[in-house]
């Protein structure tokens, strides 16, 4: 009890009213800054952020000229890769698309958009993956069938290049 009577009355003394607590003002900045430079500045254009997406090559947006082509073999190809039938059917399928690609070459060439050794060149590998395709009907061995099956997925993809260079 004694130190609370001693704290009220000591306690006045240690804290300051708040009408005489000492404000100190704000100095000003040690660092010297000039105005002068500050009202001479321009404000620059902001960047133009549209200029650094432009392509510098152009995308070709349209489709080459054996793109139906193209998309015949390519679905083949997809037939080879996975089980389709039975050996007699994927080399049914594959006659077929040749013979569909060849029309279609044809046509370019009528039109005058193909060179004709172009058109020569794909019915030469049409034709060759057309003979493989009848080694794997021919075979008997599993081995020997996807050894055959794997050349003419090779053929057709050659095909499909050829088809490209339209």
């Amino acid at each position: 009890m004694m130190f609370l009577s001693w704290l009220m009355d000591h306690g006045s003394e240690t804290t300051i009213s708040p009408d005489k607590f000492p404000i100190e003002k704000r100095r000003k900045s040690e660092i010297i800054r000039d105005r002068k430079a500050r009202t001479g500045l321009i404000k620059p254009e902001p960047p133009n952020f549209e200029i650094g997406w432009k392509r510098t090559k152009p995308i070709p947006l349209e489709k080459p000229k054996g793109y139906v082509i193209m998309d015949f073999l390519e679905k083949l190809v997809e037939l080879m890769e996975r089980e389709f039938g039975s050996a007699e059917l994927l080399a049914k399928a594959g006659e077929i698309v040749a013979e569909r690609a060849r029309e279609e070459a044809e046509v370019l060439r009528d039109e005058g958009k193909v060179d004709d050794r172009m058109v020569t060149e794909l019915s030469r590998v049409l034709k060759l993956m057309e003979m493989d395709l009848a080694m794997v009907k021919a075979a008997v061995k599993e081995e020997t069938l996807n050894e055959r099956l794997g050349q003419a997925k090779a053929r057709c993809r050659q095909a499909i290049l050829v088809a490209n260079s339209f």
